[in-house]
């Protein structure tokens, strides 16, 4: 093995770490979220918009750390995969993310901060390489 495969292979070591990571992060954020997003102060459901601006911050800022797409892809994927599978009801008909207001903030709202975390790291200022 000569010293240029082992540098290649090591920097493929630490991005796909990376990006299984940020997937992570993701999920953790859609579990965490699943089960608080009900706290409010009075009509307003504080938590729900709260963790739908964390996941839209997180996309972003995967993707400026990543200078990539799929940098805000693989938060957006967990918190997707995490948030609904929690949101189907079980056999004895129990349901994690209801249908209250809080829960449809934290779901659609949600969805709509990770596409717009994704969408906006199309950006220029996103893949700006250095000089």
């Amino acid at each position: 093995m000569n010293a240029t495969t082992g540098k290649h292979g090591t920097q493929l070591l630490v991005t796909v770490g990376v990006y299984a990571m940020l997937f992570v992060v993701g999920a953790v954020e859609g579990v965490i979220g699943s089960f608080q997003y009900s706290r409010a102060a009075g009509p307003v459901p504080l938590a729900a918009l709260a963790f739908c601006a964390g996941i839209l911050a997180t996309c972003l800022l995967a993707a400026w750390g990543t200078r990539s797409v799929s940098g805000a892809l693989m938060p957006a994927v967990g918190w997707i995969i995490a948030s609904f599978v929690l949101s189907m009801p079980v056999s004895n008909g129990s349901v994690i993310i209801t249908n209250t207001t809080p829960g449809k903030w934290y779901l659609y709202g949600g969805t709509l901060c990770v596409v717009a975390g994704v969408a906006l790291s199309f950006g220029r200022w996103i893949r700006t390489q250095p000089r």
